[in-house]
């Protein structure tokens, strides 16, 4: 009989989580966990649609969740922006953000609002931006931010001469760029924490591999078919070989964002071969996070394009 491959979630009455990219796939098997737990869940989505049906799904699973859907559309710095203001009048201190949207692969070159390449800005940047707008919030409720990051933030590297890839457009290198600075920003963001006292605890996870819409048919990135690797992902994941299920893929952000012992700078991910499937765990951090110099160098590059800059001192 196979192994059940899962982990309890602890209560979180009354405790506030914003979560980025929950209205499908891995995100939405997060939210409904989270939603469980009796976290007051804050939904932030930029298809209203798709929204109100995972709110519904949610509602269904566990009745009474507190569950707030708002708009938000990450490629955008002026809805990123709208969305912390709002969150900031409401005053209510953020426990835990667990930044998870992402996108991947579009196989042209495309730009998001503010002129960005659309996995680096949307990705990244952000969330960044996100982070930043969310601070006082944040340090309000000594909050965990959990950074969903990617298996392929464990190749490539961070293309410093052409971060937005007008030269050369290359979409995995673009993706694992994007994972890659968001892991740097992560670790980073527990260094500043700690050094000047914010009281955020920053985390990273993966989902290891998984069957979801990241590498199916998205006419909306360009993309009118499934990829041949979706296609596999699927085929072996039916099977149990290998890789996760999107319930399974939720486990690792589940647990970086409610493991009582998380340290800065932990990444959680899937324990199986190759950490693509099995039991949640910590891992060794990838080597590409680990540069010091990387990580100062991202955070202040991301704070200049983003027009942000994060507090340097406990009071500020």
């Amino acid at each position: 009989m196979a192994r059940t491959v899962d982990i309890t979630v602890p209560d979180l009455t009354d405790r506030r989580v914003v979560l980025t990219g929950g209205s499908d796939g891995i995100g939405l098997h997060i939210a409904a966990r989270l939603a469980a737990a009796g976290a007051d869940l804050v939904l932030p989505v930029r298809n209203q649609e798709k929204g109100r049906a995972a709110v519904e799904r949610i509602r269904a699973q566990s009745p009474g969740a507190r569950v707030a859907l708002r708009e938000l559309d990450l490629s955008s710095l002026s809805s990123v922006a709208a969305l912390a203001s709002a969150l900031r009048e409401e005053g209510i201190p953020v426990d835990v953000l667990l930044d998870n949207a992402g996108l991947m692969t579009p196989p042209s070159r495309q730009e998001t609002a503010d002129g960005f390449e659309v996995q680096f800005g949307t990705n990244h940047l952000g969330h960044v931006a996100l982070i930043a707008g969310l601070m006082p919030l944040l340090r309000a409720g000594r909050a965990r931010v959990v950074s969903q990051i990617s298996v392929a933030a464990n190749r490539g590297s961070i293309n410093w001469a052409d971060l937005n890839w007008e030269r050369s457009y290359d979409g995995m290198a673009a993706y694992s760029q994007s994972k890659i600075a968001m892991g740097l920003f992560a670790v980073e963001l527990g260094r500043r924490s700690q050094a000047q006292g914010w009281g955020i605890t920053s985390v990273l996870a993966h989902p290891g591999v998984a069957p979801t819409s990241l590498l199916s048919a998205r006419p909306e990135v360009g993309r009118d078919d499934d990829t041949r690797s979706v296609r596999l992902i699927r085929w072996l994941s039916a099977r149990g070989l290998v890789v996760g299920t999107p319930q399974t893929a939720a486990l690792p952000a589940l647990l970086a964002a409610t493991d009582p012992d998380a340290v800065d700078g932990t990444l959680y991910g899937p324990t199986g071969l190759g950490h693509l499937g099995g039991v949640p765990g910590t891992q060794k951090l990838y080597s590409r996070l680990e540069s010091t110099a990387d990580a100062a160098r991202i955070w202040e590059e991301s704070q200049r394009l983003v027009d942000v800059r994060f507090p340097t001192s406990a009071e500020a």
